[in-house]
């Protein structure tokens, strides 16, 4: 079955849609990092020329409509309708983008739908101000064409994957209703019950243990991705901080001149993460802290939590806190994409449905 990836970033949701049993024939991304990231997998599976690089405005879709697509998937730009940015949806020309879907769903008319967003898009304002505009609108366009649409917020560790990330997932199945999300395998621990056949959530450890010491910066890695690029300032601070806390909640403990201007609401700040526990959603902007070692996690690590294979390799910088890159640095390819096992779970469900 063929499918067609559009906002691909550096291909979360295409290993997982192909890993499902789907063929991805295109894949659209504009970053150009992320690009040569997702471009260098296809690559090693022997299919070059998967990725294009280029805005998806660009691009008429009716280039593909003599492909018969099976599958129209992505995740479109989130930071307009993110609950923790300004949220200014359709007033921002990355919310705008959203609806890039339904210009190529018109045109390609694919069997199934896949699209990932935060969960901020239900209560997003359209332009007259109603809350949960954007998606109801949203809504409405696909149904117009015929689809079916059925949408849940799913957490990543639930499904058994180190990290608690909630992401809201909308499926759409042209003039079929046979869809269902794939029900959790796992729960908390505190909350596991005894009539019910899930496991605890996983924790970070058995994902991160087997690793090697992590190389500096400059120095030739032993694997891929696997860089420590943290500055003496933030090892300093971070020493002062548990497995599992954040630097906020050290005041008095720690140097002031440490703590600095933190504050108790700064609890993503200086976080180090906890090897029993699943990681907490990883973030572009900030970079988590390794359990016990005084450094930023790395992206290979980031890779491990977000359960890309080990033969994926990113391309592009990789940026410490204090630095900025153009584009989108190795930390922020991972924590903008979607944790390829999840993706697998639904698309499977999805093909049952088509």
């Amino acid at each position: 079955m063929k499918a067609l990836s559009i906002f691909s970033g550096c291909g979360g949701m295409d290993i997982g849609v192909e890993s499902s049993g789907f063929q991805v024939v295109r894949a659209i991304e504009k970053d150009v990092f992320a690009s040569d990231s997702l471009s260098s997998w296809y690559s090693k599976k022997g299919r070059k020329g998967i990725v294009l690089t280029d805005d998806i405005r660009n691009i008429d879709p009716e280039e593909y409509k003599d492909d018969k697509i099976d599958l129209l998937f992505g995740g479109p730009p989130c930071q307009a309708f993110s609950l923790a940015g300004k949220r200014n949806a359709l007033s921002d020309e990355r919310g705008q983008l959203l609806f890039e879907v339904v210009r190529f769903a018109k045109a390609i008319k694919p069997k199934g739908l896949l699209i990932e967003q935060v969960k901020g898009l239900l209560s997003a304002r359209d332009e007259e101000g109603n809350k949960g505009g954007v998606f109801q609108r949203f809504i409405k366009e696909l149904s117009d064409l015929g689809y079916i649409l059925k949408w849940q917020v799913l957490n990543a560790a639930d499904y058994g994957i180190p990290q608690k990330r909630q992401r809201l997932f909308i499926v759409g199945t042209l003039g079929k209703n046979g869809f269902k999300f794939p029900n959790p395998t796992h729960t908390p621990e505190s909350k596991r019950d005894l009539f019910f056949e899930t496991k605890s959530y996983v924790g970070i450890a058995s994902y991160l243990l087997d690793l090697p010491k992590p190389v500096p910066k400059g120095e030739k890695e032993e694997i891929p991705n696997h860089v420590d690029v943290t500055p003496e300032r933030d090892i300093e601070r971070i020493s002062y901080v548990p497995e599992g806390g954040h630097l906020a909640a050290q005041k008095g403990i720690a140097p002031d001149d440490v703590v600095m201007r933190l504050t108790k609401k700064d609890t993503t700040k200086y976080r180090r993460l906890k090897y029993t526990e699943p990681s907490l959603t990883l973030r572009g902007g900030e970079i988590f802290f390794h359990p016990i070692d005084d450094r930023y996690l790395t992206p290979r690590e980031y890779l491990r939590i977000h359960t890309f294979p080990d033969d994926y390799e990113l391309k592009g910088p990789i940026r410490s806190r204090s630095g900025s890159v153009k584009n989108l640095d190795q930390h922020r390819q991972v924590a903008n994409s979607v944790p390829p096992q999840l993706a697998e779970l639904v698309a499977k469900e999805l093909i049952k449905a088509i």
